[in-house]
């Protein structure tokens, strides 16, 4: 089992409504971490936009709950960071398949959503960032719109969600002090090595319209760059993608 990160706690739940819940609480009590929060099973657990997430036992749902430095409005780059993170420990025990990461926040093994990422404020005395992971172990969702797997799914053995979590935080860790100590310019470089899709034609789907163009990258801020043919990248800060 993959050594635990120094100076990160960790505190285990067999069953709770949602791990960034419990940060947002232990947050608004004073708790600023780095907290690793998670549980054996969730009840309701969710994703972007207030979907839910389904955590079935044996799969991993977590939150690292922590004040990042420097200021917050520099927080939601750690959403890319994270992603890597998760790419790296997904890669590591599914070293066979291909590991990519899907604008904004989600990771995919083989063409499929093996994880997603959920960034949450979290208020208290002091500021705090909830940042909520969830990585289909053993389960995966079946007829969702952007196809899922697991790693069962991929033919490889589970890890246990104590073993996942432990590579995960590991590698938060390291990306972690890559993003202090060198800011978005690493983590962006990083990211765009491991991105789903760069490159191609992809569709945009905004809240009041669905856009198309070739996925030209990500800005300085994280941003999707979509090339419509307009002599110049459309600048998309949120949407779900697919790839045609």
């Amino acid at each position: 089992m993959t050594e635990w990160p120094r100076g990160y706690g960790l505190k285990w739940h067999d069953e709770i409504d949602s791990t960034n819940e419990e940060a947002r609480r232990l947050a608004a009590k004073g708790e600023t971490g780095p907290l690793w929060l998670t549980a054996a099973r969730q009840t309701t657990g969710r994703g972007r936009r207030g979907r839910a997430w389904d955590s079935p036992s044996g799969n991993l749902a977590a939150t690292l709950l922590l004040r990042p430095e420097p200021s917050q409005s520099e927080w939601a780059q750690l959403s890319f960071a994270a992603a890597i993170a998760v790419s790296d420990a997904a890669a590591r025990f599914a070293p066979q398949a291909q590991i990519a990461l899907k604008w904004p926040n989600d990771v995919l093994a083989d063409g499929r959503k093996l994880a997603g990422i959920l960034l949450e404020a979290a208020h208290g005395p002091a500021p705090a960032l909830a940042i909520g992971i969830g990585m289909n172990l053993a389960h995966h969702p079946e007829g969702t719109e952007f196809p899922a797997i697991s790693f069962a799914g991929l033919g490889v053995k589970p890890p246990t969600a104590e073993d996942a979590l432990a590579a995960l935080a590991a590698s938060f860790a390291k990306w972690y002090e890559v993003w202090r100590g060198h800011g978005f310019v690493a983590i962006r470089e990083a990211w765009l090595a491991r991105a789903a899709g760069l490159g191609s034609r992809i569709r945009a789907r905004l809240a009041t319209e669905e856009r198309s163009g070739m996925f030209e990258g990500i800005d300085e801020n994280g941003a999707l760059l979509l090339n419509e043919g307009l002599g110049r990248a459309s600048v998309l800060p949120a949407a779900d993608i697919f790839f045609r």
